[in-house]
């Protein structure tokens, strides 16, 4: 749990994914088709990829457990919650408020 709260403080955008998962793709274009750059940390990658993926089962309760998005070193959720807050203007806001886009 400590590597994940580490990566997700470290930036204004950390998305926690998977190298194969579309989900995690969609996620990722859509906050840089916001203006976001986040960091993206591909689980199965990293050396302490299932180490973290464990801790992100605990914390969002659902396996799979990505794509795990982090917007100013909080939690939002998985796809479904940042797509709720985009469909409902509430993403940009939010985005903005972290430091991750300036309009």
């Amino acid at each position: 749990m400590e590597q994940v709260t580490k990566l997700a403080g470290q930036r204004a955008v950390v998305i926690f994914g998977m190298s194969s998962c579309c989900m995690c793709h969609t996620v990722t274009s859509l906050l840089r088709d916001l203006g976001a750059n986040p960091t993206v940390v591909e689980l199965d990658e990293d050396p302490w990829g299932k180490e973290m993926e464990k801790a992100l089962v605990r914390l969002l309760g659902r396996n799979p457990a990505v794509p795990a998005v982090f917007i100013g070193g909080r939690l939002v959720g998985c796809t479904d919650k940042v797509m709720s807050l985009h469909l409902s203007g509430k993403l940009v806001p939010l985005l903005r408020n972290a430091g991750a886009v300036w309009v």
